[in-house]
Protein backbone atom coordinates (compact mmCIF):
# COMPACT_ATOMS: atom_id res chain seq x y z
CA UNK A 1 0.00 0.00 0.00
CA UNK A 2 0.83 3.40 -0.49
CA UNK A 3 1.21 5.36 2.85
CA UNK A 4 -0.75 8.06 3.12
CA UNK A 5 0.62 11.39 4.92
CA UNK A 6 -0.25 14.41 3.66
CA UNK A 7 -2.63 14.78 0.64
CA UNK A 8 -3.19 18.34 -0.77
CA UNK A 9 -5.64 17.41 -3.86
CA UNK A 10 -8.18 18.68 -5.35
CA UNK A 11 -11.77 18.15 -3.83
CA UNK A 12 -15.00 17.44 -5.22
CA UNK A 13 -18.25 17.98 -3.03
CA UNK A 14 -20.71 14.29 -4.09
CA UNK A 15 -23.67 15.54 -1.84
CA UNK A 16 -26.19 12.95 -2.26
CA UNK A 17 -27.18 10.76 0.23
CA UNK A 18 -27.35 7.22 0.48
CA UNK A 19 -25.41 6.37 -2.69
CA UNK A 20 -24.85 2.78 -2.32
CA UNK A 21 -22.13 0.32 -3.45
CA UNK A 22 -23.87 -0.83 -6.64
CA UNK A 23 -23.79 2.85 -7.84
CA UNK A 24 -19.64 2.99 -6.39
CA UNK A 25 -19.59 -0.30 -9.09
CA UNK A 26 -22.20 -2.24 -10.24
CA UNK A 27 -22.23 -5.52 -9.82
CA UNK A 28 -21.57 -6.79 -13.20
CA UNK A 29 -18.31 -4.80 -13.57
CA UNK A 30 -16.52 -6.69 -10.94
CA UNK A 31 -18.16 -10.08 -13.15
CA UNK A 32 -16.23 -8.75 -16.36
CA UNK A 33 -13.18 -5.73 -15.26
CA UNK A 34 -10.08 -6.79 -13.33
CA UNK A 35 -9.18 -4.94 -10.47
CA UNK A 36 -6.95 -2.17 -12.00
CA UNK A 37 -9.37 -1.39 -14.70
CA UNK A 38 -11.90 -0.38 -12.05
CA UNK A 39 -11.82 2.93 -12.46
CA UNK A 40 -13.64 4.05 -15.64
CA UNK A 41 -16.60 1.98 -14.31
CA UNK A 42 -16.83 3.78 -10.84
CA UNK A 43 -20.04 6.10 -10.07
CA UNK A 44 -20.72 4.83 -13.85
CA UNK A 45 -24.84 5.28 -13.59
CA UNK A 46 -24.32 8.62 -12.37
CA UNK A 47 -21.21 9.67 -14.25
CA UNK A 48 -22.40 8.42 -17.64
CA UNK A 49 -25.43 9.85 -20.36
CA UNK A 50 -27.13 7.42 -22.11
CA UNK A 51 -24.70 7.16 -24.95
CA UNK A 52 -21.75 6.60 -22.57
CA UNK A 53 -20.96 10.49 -23.19
CA UNK A 54 -19.47 12.85 -19.86
CA UNK A 55 -22.73 13.38 -17.59
CA UNK A 56 -22.23 17.42 -17.12
CA UNK A 57 -24.00 17.25 -14.30
CA UNK A 58 -21.99 14.87 -12.47
CA UNK A 59 -19.38 16.81 -9.87
CA UNK A 60 -16.50 14.88 -10.75
CA UNK A 61 -17.00 15.42 -14.63
CA UNK A 62 -17.20 19.05 -14.26
CA UNK A 63 -13.30 20.83 -15.46
CA UNK A 64 -13.21 22.49 -11.84
CA UNK A 65 -12.98 19.14 -10.09
CA UNK A 66 -11.37 16.76 -13.16
CA UNK A 67 -9.11 14.76 -11.38
CA UNK A 68 -9.92 15.02 -7.54
CA UNK A 69 -8.42 12.38 -5.14
CA UNK A 70 -10.51 13.91 -2.50
CA UNK A 71 -14.52 13.15 -2.60
CA UNK A 72 -16.88 15.02 0.22
CA UNK A 73 -20.01 13.43 0.34
CA UNK A 74 -23.10 13.12 1.91
CA UNK A 75 -24.81 10.63 4.95
CA UNK A 76 -24.69 7.04 4.53
CA UNK A 77 -21.86 6.91 1.56
CA UNK A 78 -20.94 3.44 -0.07
CA UNK A 79 -23.85 1.41 1.79
CA UNK A 80 -25.66 -1.71 0.73
CA UNK A 81 -23.96 -4.76 -0.23
CA UNK A 82 -20.08 -5.74 0.65
CA UNK A 83 -18.18 -5.35 -2.08
CA UNK A 84 -14.26 -4.21 -1.74
CA UNK A 85 -14.83 -3.49 -5.48
CA UNK A 86 -16.42 -0.40 -4.61
CA UNK A 87 -13.09 0.88 -2.51
CA UNK A 88 -10.53 -0.52 -5.86
CA UNK A 89 -13.17 1.61 -8.42
CA UNK A 90 -12.58 5.12 -6.35
CA UNK A 91 -9.31 4.10 -6.00
CA UNK A 92 -9.09 3.38 -9.74
CA UNK A 93 -10.34 7.27 -10.20
CA UNK A 94 -7.31 8.39 -8.09
CA UNK A 95 -9.43 9.00 -5.30
CA UNK A 96 -7.75 8.52 -1.83
CA UNK A 97 -9.65 10.17 0.85
CA UNK A 98 -13.63 10.47 1.55
CA UNK A 99 -15.50 12.54 3.96
CA UNK A 100 -18.40 12.44 5.31
CA UNK A 101 -20.99 12.24 7.98
CA UNK A 102 -21.22 8.67 8.28
CA UNK A 103 -20.23 5.15 5.51
CA UNK A 104 -21.45 1.99 5.14
CA UNK A 105 -19.81 0.42 7.71
CA UNK A 106 -18.24 -2.19 5.12
CA UNK A 107 -16.89 0.24 2.77
CA UNK A 108 -15.08 2.14 5.83
CA UNK A 109 -13.44 -0.85 6.98
CA UNK A 110 -12.22 -1.81 3.49
CA UNK A 111 -10.62 1.80 2.55
CA UNK A 112 -8.18 1.56 5.96
CA UNK A 113 -6.93 -1.87 3.87
CA UNK A 114 -6.28 -0.27 0.74
CA UNK A 115 -4.73 3.02 2.02
CA UNK A 116 -7.87 5.09 1.75
CA UNK A 117 -8.54 7.47 4.06
CA UNK A 118 -12.27 7.61 5.09
CA UNK A 119 -12.61 10.88 7.83
CA UNK A 120 -16.16 10.88 9.24
CA UNK A 121 -17.43 14.44 10.76
CA UNK A 122 -20.21 15.92 11.99
CA UNK A 123 -22.69 16.78 8.89
CA UNK A 124 -22.54 20.50 9.49
CA UNK A 125 -18.90 20.11 9.24
CA UNK A 126 -19.21 18.28 5.86
CA UNK A 127 -21.52 20.61 4.43
CA UNK A 128 -19.16 23.82 5.22
CA UNK A 129 -16.62 21.97 3.48
CA UNK A 130 -19.15 21.35 0.47
CA UNK A 131 -19.87 25.03 0.25
CA UNK A 132 -16.21 26.10 0.40
CA UNK A 133 -15.50 23.86 -2.22
CA UNK A 134 -18.34 25.00 -4.37
CA UNK A 135 -17.58 28.56 -3.69
CA UNK A 136 -13.98 28.41 -4.74
CA UNK A 137 -15.58 27.46 -8.28
CA UNK A 138 -17.16 30.42 -9.01
CA UNK A 139 -16.44 33.29 -10.70
CA UNK A 140 -14.23 35.91 -8.89
CA UNK A 141 -12.64 33.75 -6.66
CA UNK A 142 -9.22 33.67 -5.56
CA UNK A 143 -9.24 30.23 -4.32
CA UNK A 144 -9.25 26.46 -5.47
CA UNK A 145 -11.37 23.56 -4.92
CA UNK A 146 -8.46 22.06 -2.67
CA UNK A 147 -8.07 20.48 0.53
CA UNK A 148 -4.94 19.69 2.41
CA UNK A 149 -5.69 16.61 4.67
CA UNK A 150 -2.40 15.91 7.11
CA UNK A 151 -3.24 12.16 8.60
CA UNK A 152 0.00 13.21 10.99
CA UNK A 153 -2.05 16.35 12.48
CA UNK A 154 -5.45 14.60 11.65
CA UNK A 155 -6.48 18.28 9.99
CA UNK A 156 -8.28 19.04 7.44
CA UNK A 157 -7.17 22.62 5.86
CA UNK A 158 -10.12 24.50 3.88
CA UNK A 159 -9.64 26.76 1.17
CA UNK A 160 -10.47 29.69 3.48
CA UNK A 161 -7.41 28.48 5.74
CA UNK A 162 -9.47 26.71 8.63
CA UNK A 163 -8.53 24.01 9.62
CA UNK A 164 -11.11 20.88 10.97
CA UNK A 165 -10.07 18.29 13.58
CA UNK A 166 -10.61 14.46 12.79
CA UNK A 167 -10.55 11.20 15.06
CA UNK A 168 -8.82 8.34 13.14
CA UNK A 169 -8.01 4.71 15.42
CA UNK A 170 -4.86 4.52 16.08
CA UNK A 171 -3.84 1.64 14.76
CA UNK A 172 -5.63 2.03 11.30
CA UNK A 173 -4.00 5.60 11.67
CA UNK A 174 -0.17 4.15 12.18
CA UNK A 175 -0.90 1.75 9.69
CA UNK A 176 -1.95 4.41 6.67
CA UNK A 177 1.40 6.07 7.47
CA UNK A 178 3.09 3.01 6.97
CA UNK A 179 1.33 1.90 4.08
CA UNK A 180 0.76 -1.16 5.86
CA UNK A 181 -2.67 -3.68 5.67
CA UNK A 182 -3.04 -5.43 8.44
CA UNK A 183 -0.92 -8.30 7.79
CA UNK A 184 1.92 -6.38 7.38
CA UNK A 185 1.35 -4.08 10.23
CA UNK A 186 1.29 -7.66 12.36
CA UNK A 187 4.27 -8.57 10.93
CA UNK A 188 6.21 -5.49 11.85
CA UNK A 189 5.92 -6.93 15.42
CA UNK A 190 6.90 -10.57 14.74
CA UNK A 191 9.98 -10.69 17.28
CA UNK A 192 7.33 -9.99 19.86
CA UNK A 193 5.23 -13.32 18.64
CA UNK A 194 8.14 -15.29 18.25
CA UNK A 195 9.21 -14.59 22.18
CA UNK A 196 5.22 -15.23 23.31
CA UNK A 197 5.45 -18.33 20.92
CA UNK A 198 8.48 -19.61 22.51
CA UNK A 199 7.66 -18.34 26.22
CA UNK A 200 4.36 -20.75 26.12
CA UNK A 201 5.81 -23.90 24.31
CA UNK A 202 8.39 -23.55 27.83
CA UNK A 203 5.30 -23.37 29.86
CA UNK A 204 2.91 -24.94 28.65
CA UNK A 205 4.41 -27.77 25.90
CA UNK A 206 1.46 -30.07 26.36
CA UNK A 207 -0.37 -27.66 23.76
CA UNK A 208 2.19 -28.27 21.18
CA UNK A 209 2.60 -31.36 18.68
CA UNK A 210 6.40 -32.73 19.13
CA UNK A 211 7.73 -35.00 16.07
Amino acid sequence: MKPFTVLDATAAPLMRQNIDTDIVIPIHRLRDVAQVDLGPYAFEPLRYLPDRSDNPAFPLNQPAYKGAEIIVADNNFACGSSREGAVWAIMGMGVRCVIAPSFGPIFFNNCFQNGVLPIQLPREQVLAIAGELEAATRPGSNSEPRLTVDLEERTVSLPSGRKISFQVDGIRREALLKGLDEVALTLTREPEIAAHQAKARATTPWLYQTT
